[in-house]
């Protein structure tokens, strides 16, 4: 046996060495798991595999592939992982009680399996040369896995009427509404009907009743259904009459060729087909006999009279005005589609539908992608809208401004208050308090009688509570309201809030300043169009910045200088040397590892964390944030924007910073999670800089005088406004106003 010879043997020898340990190894926690008297293929069919565990499941098939062993624990099922495509598990959905019982047991169940196959992976023998073909099989697997997440995400995010089943009475809805609705109705009244996704219940035997003409605000706590509403209603999985035109702004408009103008004008299909038809017509003409010429002539006629009832030469002029209430310049509107952001052509399809008018329009969180001046000015347009409106947002002075009814979506059940946000507040609470008040009288009532001893005083309690819940049964089953069949509550319910808390550690003490542009200019290299000049600005312990100004004009490249992202290209930066910075980003999203679940995120982010468990510490920051136990070991890809949102949050207050730069903070977060927020910023010891389109969030953050500023970014440099922010906004309505009124 030559040399060569000798060393194959020996790295064979080293290989079937490590196999066998390997074996024995895996082994005994299989025999543990049967002693357990524990069927652990039969609850892992139960659990919701993750990315990670399918990729994990992946490599543990490559590697039985090769080396011909056995796994009963880590053998993948398929059933589970069709799971994983299902579309309720992407969507906004309420959790359940149980689901964060089940999801904490099966997480802790999965950790050790996980870890396993993680270790198994670090402890294969080092290869001492790879093939092409070898290398050919990773690289497939690589794309594989690549696959695998991209897929995820498109069904995590992707839209399946299928899984959702509304019932109305005892029948199921008909997609295209009521075939048999009178066609001048333009109200919309839906009586004691029910909605869930795949069995989770999102409304019970609720109505609805939508006036035409008034403009609703839907509410409620994010996860409850809002969005879903919506959509049922845009669907037509909720009857709504043939003859109402529902639009709803969802996705933003598509990038291609033509200009953002063109863009708003083509959602008018009727407008665009009759204009083509008017060119066809007086091109076919000039080749035609006289005959003909009548003939085209009384067509073209007819025509043109169709074409005044649409408006068609206002049409450009309007289209124009809404797309620069929304922020567009005129070079922006000739620009192509294709050319702009996300968050643009997002508002592009907002001025499609604000073109169109719709009969029903429906708005879900319309102000996410807009500026101060942009969201004033969507209030100042929507208070002369004449149709039917229903807005869902996170908003307080935008609902205020702009809703006359508010539709509360809490406890399974629709909800109507008349008035704005404000008045809706004031009446909830006294519905709040006047349940409170029956449930804690009937629970006096009820101890007092169990310590007396007398059954039969415990029993007229329960009688008593009972009489008058049937007979506030009765009053609502004969005003349609509930179902006939919807059994009566025997007793007083307790009222549940939903609640969230915010908080920032208190900052250690540094001496100022703490950060400082001096005379900075900045420039993005081939950008002659945009620069930033002779910006003089610094910030300390408990000063208050809000930053405003048009989309486009530089705030978010101003955090970026004072952050440390962008290099000055003249001037100075000072910033202390221990200081450290939180920050939260518009695009968030994009900074989040999409296969990793929040906890794991953030102990490789934050490795040291005090208690016996590093895992439970991380959890519950995590739950104190808002963040739900069932979404903790959940991939980050499959969580909402809002769930996001509260893992950044959860990672900028783990590094104990001294400075927040907060760029739009409130997208995606609901109202209690907002004034969780202001609550928190306004506790909160070091600096705060913010950008934000919500002026109650700026309003309550910078309502110190002698601690805010209000900086002001524009024509190319930072000023400073002396003035308050409210103030400031007086300014910028008085100008919208006049715009709107033209």
């Amino acid at each position: 046996m030559g040399f060569r010879g000798l060393i194959v043997a020996g790295i064979c020898l080293f290989k079937v060495t490590l196999m066998g340990k390997k074996k024995s190894e895996e082994g005994a926690p299989a025999a543990k798991g049967k002693a357990g008297g524990k069927d652990i293929t039969k609850d892992t069919k139960k659990d919701r595999i993750s990315v990670l565990d399918m990729l994990a499941n992946m490599d543990v098939k490559s590697d039985k592939q090769k080396k011909g062993s056995t796994s009963s624990t880590n053998k993948p099922k398929p059933k589970a992982a069709s799971k994983v495509l299902s579309y309720t598990d992407g969507i906004d959905l309420p959790p359940d009680d149980e689901d964060d019982v089940d999801a904490s047991e099966d997480s802790q169940k999965n950790v050790a399996p996980r870890r396993n196959l993680h270790q198994k992976s670090e402890s294969k023998p080092l290869e001492t040369s790879v093939t092409d073909k070898e290398l050919k099989k990773r690289e497939k697997k690589d794309m594989m896995h690549a696959q695998l997440q991209e897929r995820l995400k498109q069904e995590a995010l992707q839209d399946d009427h299928d899984a959702f089943t509304v019932v109305i009475g005892s029948r199921a809805s008909v997609l295209d509404g009521d075939a048999d609705a009178d066609a001048n109705v333009k109200d919309i009244t839906i009586e004691n009907f029910s909605v869930s996704a795949r069995g989770i219940e999102l409304l019970k035997n609720t109505s609805l009743k939508i006036s035409h003409g008034k403009r609703y605000g839907l509410v409620g706590p994010n996860g409850k259904g809002k969005s879903t509403l919506l959509k049922l209603l845009a669907w037509r999985k909720i009857p709504v009459p043939k003859n109402i035109d529902v639009l709803m702004v969802e996705q933003e408009v598509v990038g291609d060729d033509k200009t953002a103008l063109q863009a708003v004008v083509s959602a008018n299909e009727e407008l665009v087909k009759l204009r083509s038809e008017v060119d066809s017509l007086q091109n076919s003409s000039s080749n035609a006999d006289e005959n003909g010429d009548d003939e085209a002539g009384e067509k073209l006629a007819e025509l043109y009279d169709k074409l005044e009832e649409l408006g068609s030469d206002a049409a450009e002029a309007q289209a124009s005005k809404i797309l620069a209430g929304l922020g567009f310049t005129k070079d922006m509107q000739a620009r192509p589609t294709k050319s702009f952001s996300g968050g643009w052509r997002m508002r592009i399809s907002l001025a499609r539908a604000l073109f169109m008018q719709p009969t029903l329009l429906l708005l879900d969180e319309p102000t996410n992608h807009l500026d101060l001046r942009a969201v004033l000015w969507l209030e100042e347009y929507l208070c002369r809208w004449k149709k039917t409106l229903i807005v869902v947002s996170h908003d307080r002075d935008f609902l205020n401004t702009v809703c006359n009814e508010i539709i509360h979506l809490h406890d399974l059940k629709l909800h109507l208050y008349r008035g704005n946000f404000d008045e809706f507040e004031k009446g909830y609470e006294q519905r709040r308090k006047e349940m409170t008040k029956k449930y804690e009288e009937y629970v006096k009532q009820m101890k007092a009688a169990k310590k007396s001893g007398n059954q039969a005083a415990q029993q007229k309690v329960k009688d008593r509570a009972k009489f008058a819940a049937e007979k506030e049964a009765s009053r609502s089953k004969a005003k349609g309201k509930i179902d006939e069949d919807e059994p009566v509550e025997e007793a007083p319910r307790k009222w549940h809030d939903y609640s969230v808390e915010f908080h920032f550690p208190e900052p250690t003490e540094l001496t100022p300043p703490l950060l400082q542009l001096i005379e900075v200019s900045f420039s993005y290299p081939n950008r002659d169009d945009f620069r930033l000049s002779n910006v003089d600005v610094g910030i300390d312990m408990g000063t208050r910045v809000a930053i405003v100004g048009p989309n486009g004009a530089g705030k978010s490249t101003l955090l970026n200088l004072l952050a440390g992202d962008l290099v000055p290209t003249e001037g100075e930066v000072r910033r202390s040397q221990k200081l450290r910075i939180g920050r939260y980003s518009q695009h968030f999203v994009d900074l989040l590892t999409m296969e990793e679940t929040p906890v794991h995120y953030l102990l490789r982010l934050h490795p040291v964390q005090e208690g016996l468990s590093k895992q439970e510490a991380v959890r519950a920051k995590l739950g104190k944030f808002g963040l739900p136990s069932n979404n903790h070991l959940t991939p980050i890809v499959k969580l909402s924007g809002g769930q996001k949102a509260r893992v950044v949050f959860t990672s900028i207050s783990m590094s104990n910073p001294h400075i927040l730069l907060l760029d739009e903070p409130t997208n995606h977060l609901d109202m209690q999670s907002i004034d969780a927020l202001a609550d928190a910023l306004e506790e909160f010891e070091g600096g705060v800089i913010l950008v934000s389109h919500d002026s109650r969030l700026i309003s309550r953050v910078c309502d110190d005088e002698e601690k805010s500023q209000i900086w002001v970014v524009e024509d190319g440099t930072v000023r400073f406004f002396d003035g308050e922010f409210d103030e400031y906004k007086e300014e910028l309505l008085q100008e919208i106003r006049a715009e709107v009124d033209e």
